[in-house]
């Protein structure tokens, strides 16, 4: 399948032991932008926001499909500020790779982990046009070479057909790192699986992209126009 292809004191009428006189640890800290907060999941995605949202949206997403570019466009500020922020909302993003441009991209974007992935998602959203045109353009006997190639060299190459080599390095992901990461049979896997896992465990999966709210497949709502009502239902406004 392969190839078809980032956490008082003490009384002062007391005369405390030394033992006593230690200071009391600090309260955690109130976040107060969860925008900030991202980590794993197990399902493969990244989550962002807080863990204990009233509302978990997952987003099955492709970094090659002109309908997910479309919603980072015209949705995801929106949900950032006025959802995620607040700590009301948390969105998981999970991959699913239709392509090899698309697993490579995707491999581009999970390499430097948690932190960066969404801010490398988004960007490689914005210049879908330039990245995935110079990939679709790949001639036919170029691709078959690639695809002839062992599993540990194909993605690279479809990374320097596509131009990505160059862009992950102009986002803080150095040619030798991604490098590695595209080399990463492992990931590949993950990806393969994670792609897998979505419509075996959702029968009605009806391409990309397709959202979850706390568990369940929302169905033909594939824009923001669509999904905003079903969050706002979800919260109980």
């Amino acid at each position: 399948m392969r190839k078809g292809l980032l956490l008082g004191l003490a009384s002062m009428l007391v005369v405390a032991s030394p033992a006593a006189a230690k200071p009391a640890a600090k309260p955690a800290a109130r976040v107060t932008d969860w925008t900030h907060v991202v980590a794993a999941t197990p399902a493969g995605g990244f989550v962002l926001g807080n863990p204990k949202a009233k509302v978990k949206l997952v987003e099955y997403g492709s970094l090659t499909c002109p309908h997910c570019r479309r919603f980072d466009e015209e949705g995801v500020p929106t949900l950032l500020a006025n959802y995620v922020k607040s700590g009301q909302v948390s969105w998981e993003f999970r991959n699913y790779v239709r392509d090899a441009a698309d697993l490579t991209a995707a491999l581009i974007a999970r390499c430097n982990g948690a932190r960066s992935f969404f801010p490398l998602v988004r960007a490689l959203y914005k210049d879908q046009p330039v990245w995935f045109g110079k990939a679709a353009g790949t001639p036919k006997d170029e691709l078959q070479k690639l695809a002839d190639l062992p599993p540990q060299q194909q993605f690279v190459g479809m990374a320097k057909f596509a131009g990505l080599d160059a862009w992950a390095a102009s986002h803080g992901v150095p040619v030798a790192k991604s490098g590695q990461c595209l080399a990463n049979l492992k990931s590949v896997d993950q990806l393969v699986q994670m792609t897998s896992d979505a419509t075996e465990q959702h029968p009605d999966f009806q391409g990309t992209p397709t959202f979850l709210i706390n568990g369940g497949l929302v169905k033909d709502t594939g824009t923001w126009s669509q999904l905003e009502p079903q969050l706002k239902a979800a919260l109980g406004g």
